[in-house]
């Protein structure tokens, strides 16, 4: 019989971008977005995922990071958890991010499945037993086989979420049949995060409990919003706010993540366009198609 898992968080939490300036973390934007997530009363903050870059940032940085966010959320009383996203696709590395990421603070983890390896079923097993065996935080699987060439089964997943420490699953693979059998195989024991905002509804509707959103950095209070709708049966607006939200979608996913998101927070003035190599700067056709986008949500282009 399946164990029963209180979600860390049910709703929204944002995956957050690092905000840089001229190649470093810009300190100032960062405490800035900090600051507008809680106050728009987020539910969950994802510091260090794919869409903070994690890939190229270095310890230190990650350091400084994981301090921030937890600090700044004890000064503004926010009892929302932080989350730090911690994978690799070498074990070892993934345990010291881990180690250090729970000794700065934050209430769990984001472990992304091993990417370029190809590991198998068994290997994915030990890979995420031996993080969750390593830390005392609790932890949430990340499956996006678009971005890691690596695919988990819902028969694997049901193995995971045995462990008393593996606690969710953020679901980014867009299939709603492999949510479906994720669903009927671990029930409560795995608690499902949406890992794609196109789709948050459908996998609502299939048992999830929330989203980890790129929107969000945006429009933080309508993510919380359509996941509120949800939850207190008001499946109406929650429809209504989840297709009110597709153009922006098709247009922060035109081109690799976080570069449309950072380009779109540049034109309303929360952070710089700017990303690490390899990522390069949003082209200029994509900029002039959020700055016809982005007014119909309320925002005042700089």
């Amino acid at each position: 019989m399946n164990p029963t898992v209180t979600p860390l968080f049910t709703g929204c939490a944002t995956a957050l971008v690092t905000p840089m300036d001229h190649h470093a973390i810009h300190k100032e934007a960062y405490h800035s977005l900090l600051y507008a997530q809680i106050d728009a009363g987020i539910d969950a903050l994802v510091i260090t995922g794919t869409t903070g870059e994690s890939a190229t940032l270095t310890d230190s940085e990650k350091q400084y990071l994981y301090t921030t966010a937890v600090q700044t959320a004890k000064a503004k009383n926010a009892t929302i958890p932080i989350i730090a996203g911690t994978g690799s696709n070498n074990t070892a590395r993934a345990i010291e991010l881990s180690i250090m990421a729970e000794e700065a603070g934050v209430d769990a983890l984001l472990l992304v499945t091993p990417y370029y390896n190809k590991a198998s079923q068994s290997g994915l097993i030990a890979h995420f037993t031996a993080i969750a065996e390593a830390v005392t935080l609790p932890v949430i699987l990340y499956h996006v086989p678009s971005r890691t060439g690596c695919n988990l089964t819902p028969e694997t997943c049901a193995i995971l979420s045995q462990h008393p420490r593996i606690q969710g699953l953020k679901d980014a693979t867009g299939n709603p049949s492999f949510t479906a059998h994720v669903s009927a195989l671990c029930g409560n024991a795995l608690p499902l995060y949406a890992g794609n905002d196109d789709s948050v509804l459908p996998l609502l509707s299939l048992g999830g409990v929330g989203v980890i959103s790129v929107v969000s950095n945006l429009l933080p209070s309508l993510m919380v919003a359509l996941c509120r709708a949800w939850r207190e049966g008001d499946t109406a607006t929650s429809l209504s706010l989840q297709k009110s939200i597709l153009p922006l979608c098709d247009a922060l996913f035109s081109e690799v993540n976080p570069i449309p998101i950072k380009c779109a927070m540049s034109l309303c003035g929360m952070c710089h366009d700017e990303v690490r190599l390899p990522l390069d700067k949003a082209p200029e056709h994509l900029k002039r198609r959020l700055q016809g986008i982005l007014p119909a949500y309320g925002f005042t282009l700089s």
